[in-house]
């Protein structure tokens, strides 16, 4: 762990994180490709190796320490007060400025490889995320699309990469995708009340017809990668281990504010209608790092 900005790196920082892997990865198939577009969605794609993953659940742990202050580098962080790690719910935004791995798995070219498939072009971060979801825990994610809370961004040309650090299962509440969605108009941002059936006020007869959830099962170290308007969510995690996560989030380069605001916290202002790039939002692209 480190003190210093690590946005300010835009390359690998740990030089034995990549150490033994094939950093050129041929990526996916036409096949694979083609599925994505059709149906909004491809998981199980490996991307991690056992040696990363340990490295990324020991930086982790670090974050999550509940005897540590809340780093102010995050953008966002979000969790429950708990001194047994398998109850703490935690959510944050922004571990790619502070922990190593974090931010080297930003610089992924297996990864990256992948984004600039499905997104037609190079790739620029938008931003990361971790997601820990407790053992024997009620709380749901609730149906939604990633692009209802990105509309400061614009055109629509985002994807998720939603990497499992532990195998993501049924029961320790997997994520969930509505197969096709991603070519339905942009819902409502409705207010998350907890529910699972809160969506169903906003759909259609033909989209409610259409629902009918698909688990994204992945051993830990493989991804799914999904399309910014894909309806998804996640249910309770009824096993008795907790289910980590972490997320890259890509847009394709020429992506442009629509906001007079940050774009996100701590991060200066882009005017609207001004490329998104910079500091924050590393071109990663680019081979020379």
């Amino acid at each position: 762990m480190t003190t210093a900005d690590l946005s300010n790196f835009h390359k690998p920082v740990l030089p034995s994180f990549f150490d033994g892997e094939d950093l050129l990865s041929e990526g996916l198939s036409r096949e694979q490709v083609g599925s994505f577009h059709k149906d909004g969605f491809i998981s199980a794609v490996p991307v991690l190796s056992d040696r990363q993953l340990g490295v990324l659940r020991d930086e982790l742990a670090l974050l999550m320490d509940p005897s540590l202050p809340p780093n102010p580098l995050f953008y966002e962080i979000h969790h429950n007060e708990s001194s047994d790690p398998d109850t703490v719910l935690f959510h944050a935004l922004g571990a790619w400025r502070i922990s190593p791995g974090f931010h080297d798995l930003v610089f992924s070219r297996r990864i990256i490889k992948v984004a600039e498939q499905l997104l037609g072009g190079p790739v620029r971060l938008w931003h990361d995320q971790l997601f820990v979801k407790p053992s024997r825990d009620g709380a749901v994610v609730e149906w939604h699309q990633d692009y209802s809370y990105w509309t400061r961004t614009k055109p629509v040309a985002h994807l998720t990469c939603w990497i499992g650090l532990d195998d993501s299962t049924e029961d320790n509440g997997c994520l969930r995708y509505i197969r096709g969605s991603h070519k339905w108009d942009l819902l409502p941002r409705y207010h998350l009340s907890g529910s699972m059936s809160s969506v169903f006020e906003y759909l259609s007869d033909e989209q409610r017809a259409a629902f009918d959830p698909v688990p994204a099962l992945l051993s830990a170290g493989e991804a799914s990668f999904h399309h910014p308007m894909m309806l998804h969510g996640s249910y309770e995690n009824t096993s008795n281990q907790m289910r980590r996560a972490t997320v890259v989030n890509f847009f394709r380069d020429g992506v442009t504010s629509d906001s007079d605001e940050s774009l996100l916290e701590g991060v200066p202002v882009i005017p609207p209608g001004s490329k998104i790039e910079g500091q924050f939002f590393p071109l990663l692209s680019d081979e020379s790092f």
